[in-house]
């Protein structure tokens, strides 16, 4: 490719120089920002799985996850038993809606299961990014799934 500049109304060749220079500027300006690799990863950070099921992980949710995830931990220390439903309240099954909005029961163990998978969710995706901002430049197919944890 050869870039061509004005000189007193006549288009001529740039140096070599010259369009290395304006060919870097503009790799530079088209490269996906760091930024934009953090919103890919809070995008993705919104839901997860677990046990088949999706659930809903915005930040308020996030947080209701890991106070489950102690009370659920409380309660195994206190010698809540696998299958036992009512460990966080006597008179109810513990249950945790998914995003499709069905109730899906779960015990103290699983509970405490279910917290650690959500903070292990938010760590490979800290990671992932990472990893990604890392890359000089940051790939233009920053987005794709082959590049995110599963």
């Amino acid at each position: 490719m050869t870039l061509y500049k004005n000189l007193n109304g006549v288009n001529v060749p740039m140096s070599a120089e010259e369009e290395a220079a304006i060919l870097a500027e503009w790799a530079a300006n088209a490269a996906p920002k760091p930024n934009q690799v953090t919103a890919e990863r809070d995008r993705r950070l919104c839901t997860f799985t677990f046990n088949g099921k999706r659930f809903q992980f915005d930040p308020e949710s996030k947080s209701n996850v890991a106070g489950a995830g102690t009370l659920a931990l409380a309660a195994i220390i206190n010698g809540a038993q696998p299958g036992n439903l009512r460990w966080a309240d006597a008179n109810r099954d513990f249950t945790w809606l998914a995003a499709d909005n069905t109730s899906v029961s779960m015990d103290a163990q699983t509970t405490f299961a279910f917290a650690q998978a959500a903070a292990k969710w938010v760590s490979d995706h800290i990671h992932a990014a990472r990893t990604i901002k890392d890359m000089s430049p940051i790939p233009a197919d920053y987005a794709a799934d082959a590049r995110w944890p599963s």
